[in-house]
C-alpha cells in the first residue's frame, strides 16, 4: 500500500457526523440521519451518505468532502488530516528528535543573500529579522535557502521552515521535521494576545505589522496542531490568521469549530507578507 492509500485509509474511516459539523452542516430536529447542508438535504447509514436534493451519494469522509465543499481527493484528503490529525504517538513510539532530524549546515557566505532575500524581496524589516540571524533561529545554508528553525519546549530545534532564495524558488521543511513538537514565533512572550500564521515570514510580517501580538507559524495551514491546546490553556486571546483564500479560511473554520476560543483575523490581502509589502 502507497504512502497515499494509507494516508487516505485512516482518514476515510472518519464518521460521517463530525465531518458535516465541521463543513457548516445542520442536523434535522425530527431525524438523526438527515442534514441540512449547502447541496441540499443528505441522510446518513453508517459510512454512506445519500443527498436526496441531488440524487447523488458515496461512502467514506473523502467522498463526503469532495461532494460538500467540492474539492479533488488531494485537497479533501489534506483537509481531513488538517481536521482530524493522526493520533499522537506513544513515548517508546516516538522518534529521536537528535538522530532523525537533518537540519542543514549554516553557511556565513550566504547570510548576505538571504538578508537581501527578507529585505528587499519580503519587505520584512531588518529590526526584527537581524535579531534572529544573530540569535541562529533565521540562518542560511549551503544552497542560499533560508532556514527558520522551529523550537521545542526546552529551546532546542524540532525542526525547520526552509524558503529557496535563487531563481529556484521554492518552499519546505527540513528532513525530519516534527511540526507538532514545536514552532517558529516572534514577539513578546508576555502578551496576552497571539496570532497564528500560516508561515514563519507571515509571522515575521504579522508581528511587524501588530507588534503588541505574539505571532507563531503553524508551518502551513491545519486545524489542530497538537501543541495548540497548551496554549489555549493559558488563558490568552489567540487568532487564527491564516490566508485570505478558500483553504485558509476552511482551516479557520475547522479550527474554531474546535477550539471555539479561538477568533479569526483576517489579513486584508491575500496574506500577511503580501500586505507588509503592499505598504
Amino acid at each position: 500500500m502507497s504512502p497515499i492509500q494509507k494516508r487516505a485509509e485512516r482518514v476515510r474511516g472518519i464518521a460521517l457526523e463530525p465531518v458535516l459539523r465541521l463543513a457548516g452542516a445542520q442536523p434535522d430536529v425530527h431525524d438523526p440521519r438527515k442534514w441540512h447542508t449547502s447541496e441540499g438535504v443528505l441522510s446518513i447509514t453508517g459510512p454512506k451518505f445519500m443527498n436526496w436534493t441531488r440524487g447523488l451519494g458515496g461512502g467514506g469522509a473523502i467522498d463526503l468532502v469532495i461532494h460538500l465543499k467540492h474539492r479533488s481527493f488531494m485537497e479533501a484528503l489534506q483537509w481531513l488530516e488538517g481536521c482530524f490529525p493522526a493520533p499522537a504517538s506513544t513515548p517508546s513510539e516516538q522518534p529521536d528528535l537528535q538522530r532523525s532530524l537533518q537540519l542543514p549546515v549554516p553557511c556565513v557566505q550566504n547570510l548576505r543573500r538571504i538578508k537581501g532575500y527578507l529585505a528587499a524581496q519580503r519587505g520584512l524589516p531588518a529590526a526584527l529579522t537581524d535579531p534572529l540571524i544573530a540569535s541562529g533561529r533565521i540562518y542560511a545554508d549551503s544552497k542560499a535557502n533560508v532556514l527558520f528553525l522551529l523550537s521545542g519546549q526546552n529551546g532546542s530545534p524540532v525542526g525547520a521552515e526552509l524558503r529557496g532564495t535563487t531563481f529556484s524558488r521554492w518552499r519546505g521543511m527540513a528532513p525530519g521535521s516534527q511540526k507538532d513538537c514545536g514552532f517558529f514565533d516572534i514577539g513578546p512572550s508576555c502578551t496576552s494576545s497571539l496570532v497564528l500564521c500560516e508561515s514563519a515570514i507571515d509571522a515575521i510580517s504579522c508581528c511587524a505589522l501588530h507588534p503588541e501580538y505574539r505571532c507563531v507559524s503553524t508551518a502551513g495551514a491545519r486545524a489542530h496542531p497538537r501543541w495548540l491546546s497548551s496554549l489555549i490553556s493559558h488563558s490568552i486571546e489567540i487568532y487564527c490568521g491564516y490566508d485570505a483564500d478558500p483553504a485558509g479560511d476552511a482551516m479557520a473554520q475547522a479550527m474554531q469549530a474546535r477550539h471555539p476560543k479561538v477568533k479569526r483575523l483576517r489579513p486584508s490581502r491575500k496574506d500577511w507578507n503580501d500586505l507588509i509589502r503592499s505598504k
